[in-house]
Parts: structure tokens; C-alpha cells; sequence
């Protein structure tokens, strides 16, 4: 019998109560003495209002680099970590459990885009997994993105995985019910993987095999400081999204093959993702944020960010044009899925562009994954799962509209919370009717 979206499901010992989850996005919550309880106020009402799973955005395994936007929260600091047991504590309260997702950016970081980053630091540290690819320089040339970046030596390459490695110890100790690598969306993990960025002629380059070499260190890493028992997921990529004058991508072939990889390796789960080589809107599909840019609100911190007048102006109008060939295609990571739950005996979550229940029925039925997530729905009813669950055969949709006013904000640092009126007036209603339930967490929405 197929799986129904409230049955439990069980990831390596960790038993979850549904088979929804909320996918990881950037959280912003900085690493203040206040990030604990920016992070419950985000959080906590998906755990409240019966949410199985919660994936944490994605945490910078250092302090100073290999962030992708600023305000990110590092779990490189053991001390500072350990004060977010208020949020883990939180989460457990309400029946839930967290995965802490671990990530570094690589060439993808702050330090490669972000102008007043740059500026505050006298050398920022920009790490490669090989020399520039000829696309990149072509866009540092154009002045564009500003490129000084620095191969990671064999020996700093082991360093890195162990960082990684001591995150997930700090996470484990702070609560965290398991530790989730971001290995998609551009970040070192897939440059590692890719052949667009990987042209290294050590143990970690090479064959597909030989580039999976970081990732299946990573696991080692983890492995080495919280045992056996703690379940431990990571995204698979396939860069399917990018430009057709980059030949050499990860096809969905290589991806199934790493994935097979991963589960013979002891991963407990694995997420499988459709992008691109580059950080673009292969990752938010949908449309144009025009109330985003167009607004005078962030004007400031977009100059801030990119440099400039021009700049902000030039990335607004790249945004517009790629926006056209990445409109907003429902559960668009739903072949790639399918074709890893076939290959696999490992729990496979998908996510990406899933909007209504009858969708989330349908891929569980048709055996296409075990889990199903949602990501920015999340920004525009922080208690859409209390909709979601306990409504089986019912067309129940997101108010979400897809429009990614959301998240470009994020890169002057803002918080990521729907910001379309339409959406807003139609979460309101909801609201209003009583579809949240009446659970309250420590925000009181």
C-alpha cells in the first residue's frame, strides 16, 4: 500500500512523524545573541503546526568564509551553538525533528560577489576547487563578479571536510536530530562533483568516482564524531538547468550514479535536485521579483552589496532575462527523483516547485520519493503544514505565488518572509478562518 503524506517514516533510526518537511532555506538569522530566537520565531511555527521534518538552512562550516549571503548562522563556534538548544528543545516540544544543514560556498561565496564584503576585509579567502573555469573568467574579465580565488591544496581540501565534520558535532550536542549536507545548489560540495568546476589532478579529480572522493570524506568526517546513529542526508545534484555552451555538467545519469554511490558509502537520504553550474535561477524557478527590485526599500543595500549604481541595475536585468527560461514548473525535481527511488533503497525526499496536496499524494503513490518538502511556502504561511496534513484527496494549495519577492531581498541581508500583498491578503483570510489551528508557538502567529 502507497504511503500517505501522514504516515510515520523512519530515516536510519530516527522515527518521523509525517512525510512532510520543511526544506532548508537561508534562515538570516546572523550570529548575534539574539539568532536563537530569530531562528524559533522562523521555525518553530512549522514544528507547531505539525510539520515531520525541519531542515535548517543551510550553516557556513567556518566563521569568516564560504558564506553564501550575509547574516548566515556558522556553526563553526562550539559555545555559540550550544545556545540553540532553546530552538532544538523547541521543535522536539512540538513533535517535531531538525536536521542541521552544513555547507560552504566555495567560489560562490561573499567574497566573490559581495562588494561592502570585500571592501571590510583586507584579503578575503576565496577557495577553489581548481582554476577557474573559462565562463568565470570571462565574467570577472566583464567585471561582472570579481574572481581572486585560491585552489584548495590536497592537505587544505581534508582540512575542509573536517570542519565539517566538527559542525555536525556541535550541531549533535546543541539537539539536532541528524545533519543534512548541502551538496546542490553550487556550493564546494558540488563543485567537487562537477566537471565545470573540477579539473583537480589529485584523489579528489578525476572520473565521477574521483570527484565524489570530498563528499565521501565529508561522511568520514561525521561519521568520525557522532557515530553511527545519527542519520545523515545530503543533496545530489544534476545540472540539467545550465547554459548548453557548458558541456561539461553532471547529467541526471551521474546523479542516479551518485546516489547509489552515497547509499553503498552508509548516507541515510538523499534529496535530488535539478540546477545549474551556476547560482541563478535554476534555484528560486518562478517568476521575476519585481516588487523586490523595482522597490526603493533595499535599493541602498543593493548598491552595498553589488557595487555601485550600474551594477544592482545590470543583475536586475540578467535576473529578468533568465527568469524567462526558468518560469515556475511544478515538482520540477520530480523525473530526477523518480529516477533515484529506483536505484536506491534509501529514503529519497524530493522538493522544488511543490505547491498542492493532491501533488505531494501523488508522488508518494507513485512511489516517485518518501518524503515530500517545501521550501518558500514556508516564508508566506509558517503554519501551512496544519493545512496540508489531515486533508488526504483535498485540493489544498500554497498561497504562494512563486513571484521570489522573497528571497532576492536576502542578499543585503534582510530576512526571507513573503513580501506580495496577494499573498499576504490570502494568508491573512486563511488566518482569519481559523486554517492554522489553533496551536501557538512562541510568536503567536
Amino acid at each position: 500500500m502507497a504511503p500517505a503524506l501522514e504516515d510515520p517514516i523512519e530515516i536510519s533510526g530516527l522515527d518521523v512523524r509525517n512525510r512532510l518537511y520543511r526544506a532548508p532555506l537561508l534562515e538570516c538569522a546572523g550570529e548575534g545573541p539574539d539568532a536563537v530566537d530569530v531562528l524559533r520565531e522562523e521555525l518553530e511555527p512549522a514544528a507547531a503546526s505539525g510539520v515531520g521534518l525541519i531542515c535548517q538552512g543551510a550553516s557556513p562550516v567556518r566563521e569568516e568564509t564560504g558564506h553564501v549571503a550575509p547574516n548566515m548562522t556558522s556553526f563553526a563556534d562550539r559555545e555559540f551553538v550550544r545556545g540553540l538548544r532553546p530552538l532544538t528543545d523547541a521543535v522536539h516540544d512540538h513533535g517535531a525533528k531538525i536536521l542541521a544543514q552544513l555547507d560552504h560556498g566555495g567560489i560562490r561565496s561573499l567574497e566573490t560577489w559581495h562588494a561592502a564584503y570585500r571592501k571590510e576585509r583586507s584579503a578575503p579567502e576565496q577557495l577553489a576547487v581548481s582554476p577557474l573555469p573559462m565562463p568565470l573568467k570571462l565574467l570577472d574579465a566583464a567585471g561582472i563578479l570579481s574572481y581572486d580565488a585560491r585552489v584548495l591544496t590536497t592537505a587544505e581540501a581534508y582540512e575542509l571536510a573536517a570542519d565539517f565534520g566538527r559542525c555536525a558535532e556541535h550541531a549533535v550536542a546543541a539537539g539536532y536530530d541528524g545533519i543534512h549536507i548541502a551538496g546542490a545548489n553550487m556550493g564546494i560540495v558540488q563543485q567537487f562533483l562537477s566537471p565545470f568546476y573540477n579539473a583537480r589532478d589529485d584523489e579528489f579529480g578525476g572520473s565521477l568516482r574521483e570527484r565524489m572522493r570530498f563528499l565521501e570524506l565529508v561522511y568520514e568526517e561525521i561519521r568520525k564524531r557522532v557515530g553511527e546513529d545519527v542519520p545523515v542526508v545530503t543533496k545530489v545534484p544534476a545540472e540539467t538547468a545550465s547554459p548548453s555552451v557548458v558541456r561539461s555538467r553532471l547529467s541526471v545519469e551521474d546523479g542516479v550514479r551518485v546516489a547509489r554511490r552515497l547509499e553503498e558509502v552508509g548516507f541515510d537520504a538523499v534529496v535530488p535536485v535539478e540546477g545549474s553550474v551556476f547560482w541563478d535561477m535554476s534555484l528560486i524557478r518562478g517568476e521575476f521579483p519585481e516588487r523586490a527590485w523595482s522597490g526603493s526599500q533595499f535599493r541602498e543595500g543593493y548598491r552595498e552589496a553589488f557595487g555601485g549604481r550600474l551594477r544592482p541595475r545590470l543583475v536586475a536585468l540578467a535576473h529578468r532575462l533568465h527568469a524567462r527560461s526558468q518560469s515556475f514548473d511544478p515538482a520540477w525535481n520530480e523525473p530526477f527523483c523518480a529516477r533515484v527511488r529506483e536505484a536506491v533503497s534509501i529514503p529519497v525526499l524530493a522538493e522544488g516547485g511543490v505547491r498542492r496536496r493532491t501533488e505531494m499524494d501523488r508522488l508518494l503513490s507513485a512511489n516517485r520519493c518518501d518524503m515530500v518538502g517545501m521550501g518558500r511556502p514556508f516564508y508566506a504561511e509558517p503554519r501551512i503544514a496544519a493545512r496540508l496534513l489531515r486533508t488526504e484527496g483535498e485540493e489544498v494549495e500554497a498561497t504562494c505565488e512563486n513571484c521570489n519577492n522573497c528571497t532576492v531581498p536576502q542578499v543585503t541581508g534582510a530576512p526571507g518572509v513573503c513580501r506580495t500583498p496577494s499573498v499576504l491578503r490570502k494568508t491573512g483570510e486563511l488566518r482569519k478562518e481559523g486554517a492554522y489551528g489553533e496551536t501557538q508557538g512562541t510568536d503567536g502567529r
